[in-house]
């Protein structure tokens, strides 16, 4: 049985703490304290979607900068090849989908969020992913994905869960869909190709999709919590008890900047130019997800349960916590 020690319903992770594995002070890959004034550089690993446009965002408007911390971020393909990054101590932060988060503490890995990442937007239809089919596919809802292929980014976690959940729901059955791992940015031309029957896709993957002529036929995310929590921010714990005071700032930067992408879409979206290639048009069409200060640990439950029915957590599921790795 997972044990979760909830405390309050959504839990507020403004100044959690958290921890990497490369020394703080000293090494390479360690945050490197400028001598210009004691600004802290440090490497934050990102997936380049619409859901980190806050922390470039808290960049661009000085949250960071009047904390002291100068960021870098870096891009990679999932929450999955982040973790490890953190923990070497190449990024010193990191986002990462809590399937991710969850996996990487039930085997025991030293990882902690520091804030809050995106959150789904609860609309069925117009959500920050859906599962698309091409035009002419027969697939018509999320009961025929059954027997057919759809491609995540990443397999075994909260893409393939969250799919199997709106399968389920929708009255097919989860255990017969196939899938294929491909980059976000590379599913609209592996649907448009015929490579797949579907694809999970999030932002701006899905709008490319939807403009060459793709059919949105389900959104995992809002169909399996309208309120699902989807990324954090976080580290590891021994940066947390190396330089807590850095984690405490990055984590109060991060939340202040959430509040202010949600008071400013505009200003959100335009900030996308400084890490995606896309187009204008794409740019004012594609979904937002939700950015909320804090977690809801509700929906984390949920999504906790699902994950271990899909056996990600092997047989040590019971080790998961959620209060100590969210609270």
């Amino acid at each position: 049985m997972i044990r979760r020690v909830l405390g309050l319903a959504a839990a507020a992770i403004t100044l959690a703490g958290a921890a990497g594995c490369g020394s703080p002070g000293s090494g390479p890959d360690g945050p490197a304290s400028a001598a210009d004034g004691g600004t802290t550089r440090v490497k934050v690993g990102i997936i380049p979607i619409v859901d980190v446009a806050p922390l470039y965002l808290g960049r661009k408007k000085g949250f960071f900068g009047d904390r002291g911390i100068e960021v870098e971020a870096v891009a990679a393909q999932g929450g999955a090849a982040i973790v490890p990054s953190v923990l070497s101590g190449q990024f010193q932060f990191g986002f990462s989908n809590t399937t991710s988060l969850m996996i990487a503490q039930v085997k025991g890995v030293p990882v902690k969020s520091v804030a809050n990442g995106a959150a789904s937007n609860g609309r069925v239809g117009a959500d920050v992913t859906c599962v698309g089919v091409a035009k002419d596919s027969p697939v018509k809802s999320a009961k025929d994905l059954a027997g057919r292929t759809v491609a995540v980014n990443a397999l075994r976690n909260i893409g393939d869960t969250t799919v199997r959940e709106a399968v389920r729901a929708d009255g097919g059955d989860p255990s017969e869909v196939e899938f294929a791992e491909i980059p976000f940015d590379q599913m609209p031309a592996a649907l448009a190709d015929g490579r797949v029957d579907a694809a999970w896709m999030g932002e701006p993957a899905q709008t490319i999709a939807k403009a060459q002529g793709a059919r949105v036929i389900a959104s995992p995310f809002a169909q399996t919590d309208p309120a699902l929590t989807v990324a954090t921010y976080f580290t590891s714990t021994r940066l947390q008890q190396e330089n807590p005071e850095l984690v405490e700032d990055f984590g109060a930067a991060m939340t202040e900047s959430l509040r202010y992408a949600t008071a400013h879409p505009d200003e959100a979206r335009q900030v996308l130019t400084e890490y995606t290639k896309i187009s204008a048009e794409v740019r004012e069409n594609l979904v937002l997800p939700a950015w909320p200060a804090e977690v809801d640990m509700a929906s984390l439950e949920k999504l906790a349960r699902l994950s271990e029915e899909d056996g990600l957590f092997g047989e040590n599921g019971e080790q998961l916590d959620l209060q100590a790795l969210f609270g």
